[in-house]
């Protein structure tokens, strides 16, 4: 008989029964594929589908043309203020021309006559040397980046869409070249006949250095550029230095009768380089690099970006970073010291480590001595002052970094004052140094202004104050401030301070060299400099002052809140 169950409770689930499904292995999907033996499959016999360069060139221009956002009234607008800005400048820079050549009437000994016969060839060299060297920067033929992913990757030749550019670039070279050498061989005061020769053979021997360094260029060669543009280099320092001794009567030569057919000697020789290395780079255009025509659009984008906000300085942090990624690494060096000391010698380290500047110093030294020695005796210190500003430049690297990157500046103990004097320590040192070597120059040794040793040593020193100031203006400058409230131009909304960019380093030369310029006494120029350099010392960066004004109300009202304790 059956328990009867107690009331209240319930019944338990019976526990289910675990099926367990046996597991199903994939089966290999190659498995059949095991024993087949592979071999490679040749593409059918039948001719590819020929594509056009020229109709695929066209059709990127109709689509460009297709979304233009200018009419053609603008078009007409801005060429009408680039023809009359065009003019303007070509009549200032004529009227300079024949200012100069009044004033290099004075130079009338035989010494300055022979020394001034020198000045072309030193800029004839000093321009097939920028030649060469911005050729191989830039490439010389170039590419945008979209046009090496879209067109150079496409089954094309790149003849058609690269030939129009290589001419360009070399007929540019002619031109800009010419012209150059054209306006310096006017300004030193030469006769017609002599200024066309050597407009002609630096405008042609340019051309030739183009044309080559696009031969170079299909190759994947620039040991070639590197060594012409240091024995060119080289060559126009030499020049110039005997153009200096010649002028100064430490050397005497006697140029001979055939010495003016020179230069239409170069010119043929560089014609016939234009004419044979531009074809030989033009058959040779289907097998350009991809990677180096890119390289180079690129790094004139970059460029193109810099020149929107007419920063020089921005574009030359584009230039250094570009040499930089190409020498690729250095060896480190352990600094020394501490504190302030420790940045000074890192500088002094780097100069060491890197010492091109100093090339550039010593041509800034040269610069009073040539000056004075073409007859530019009244425009000899600002030319000086700018000259040292250039050489400068390069050795303020670490300031340059500090003043750009605030953060940076912010995690070293340091005050802006004391972080920016270790920055140009080196620097001043260097200035210092050109001031001693340039007095002869001021003295008039060149046949130059001649002045009494007080008044010479002073006027070296404030052009060397006008250099260094200048380049520490270049280097610390801002960039440009699009938030604040525009100026409204034809060209658009333009912030006020854009247009004076390019007068950055420029002014505070030419404002410690003015009272020399306008015939006041030197000191006046060495007092505007120290003034200059108290205030470029200090910054007045207005974040960190406003920063320091709330870090000292936080001290008062700290103090405050004690006595009332």
């Amino acid at each position: 008989m059956a328990r009867a169950r107690r009331k209240g409770t319930k019944k338990q689930p019976e526990p289910k029964e675990v099926v367990y499904e046996p597991v199903v292995v994939p089966a290999d999907p190659y498995a059949e594929f095991a024993d087949r033996e592979w071999s490679f499959a040749w593409l059918p016999d039948d001719e590819p589908e020929v594509v056009d360069e020229g109709a695929l060139h066209a059709l990127v221009k109709s689509w460009r043309h297709g979304r233009a956002t200018r009419s053609i009234g603008d078009v007409f607008q801005d060429a009408y203020i680039a023809l009359f800005s065009v003019l303007m400048i070509g009549a200032m820079i004529v009227n300079v021309i024949v200012g100069s050549q009044t004033q290099s009437a004075a130079c009338d000994t035989a010494a300055c006559l022979n020394g001034r016969l020198l000045v072309p060839w030193g800029m004839f060299f000093a321009i097939a040397a920028l030649t060469v060297s911005t050729a191989r920067l830039f490439g010389p033929v170039l590419a945008s980046a979209a046009e090496g992913f879209w067109l150079m990757e496409a089954p094309i030749g790149r003849k058609r869409i690269l030939r129009g550019r290589l001419w360009a670039v070399v007929v540019g070279a002619l031109v800009v070249a010419g012209l150059v050498a054209a306006g310096v061989a006017g300004i030193a005061g030469d006769p017609p006949v002599v200024v066309g020769a050597w407009a002609a053979a630096s405008g042609l021997v340019a051309a030739g250095l183009v044309a080559w360094s696009a031969w170079e260029q299909s190759f994947e060669r620039v040991r070639p550029l590197r060594v012409a543009q240091a024995v060119l280099a080289a060559v126009a320092a030499l020049v110039l230095g005997l153009m200096v001794a010649v002028a100064g009567g430490w050397v005497h030569v006697e140029p001979p009768a055939w010495l003016g057919l020179v230069p239409w000697a170069l010119a043929g020789v560089g014609a016939v380089m234009a004419v044979g290395f531009a074809v030989g780079a033009h058959r040779r255009l289907d097998g350009f690099a991809r990677g180096r025509l890119t390289s180079g659009g690129s790094l004139v984008s970059g460029l193109q970006g810099a020149m929107f906000g007419l920063d020089l300085g921005l574009a030359r942090d584009i230039l250094v970073d570009r040499e930089a990624i190409e020498r690729g690494h250095v060896k480190p060096v352990p600094g020394r010291g501490s504190g302030v000391g420790a940045l000074v010698w890192r500088d002094a380290q780097r100069l060491a480590r890197f010492p091109r500047p100093l090339l550039g110093l010593a041509g800034a030294m040269l610069a009073p001595y040539a000056s004075d020695a073409i007859g530019l005796a009244l425009l000899t210190p600002f030319l000086s002052a700018v000259a040292l500003m250039f050489a400068l430049v390069p050795t303020l690297g670490a300031l340059r970094v500090l003043s750009r990157s605030t953060g940076l500046a912010r995690t070293l103990p340091f005050s802006t004052a004391e972080l920016r004097t270790a920055c140009f320590t080196v620097s001043a040192v260097l200035a210092g140094v050109w001031a001693l070597a340039t007095v002869p120059a001021f003295l008039g040794v060149t046949g130059g202004l001649e002045r009494h040793p007080v008044e010479a040593i002073a006027v070296a020193m404030a052009c060397g104050f006008g250099g260094l100031l200048g380049a520490v203006r270049w280097q610390t400058a801002k960039p440009v401030n699009f938030a604040v409230p525009m100026m409204a131009t034809t060209a658009g909304a333009v912030p006020p301070t854009l247009i004076f960019n390019l007068l950055r380093g420029f002014d505070v030369a030419a404002l410690v060299t003015a009272p020399i310029l306008l015939n006041a006494n030197p000191m006046w120029g060495v007092g505007i400099g120290i003034v200059l350099l108290l205030i470029l010392r200090a910054g007045f960066n207005m974040e960190e002052m406003s920063e320091q004004a709330k870090e000292q109300q936080k001290q008062l009202d700290a103090e405050k809140a004690a006595r009332k304790r």
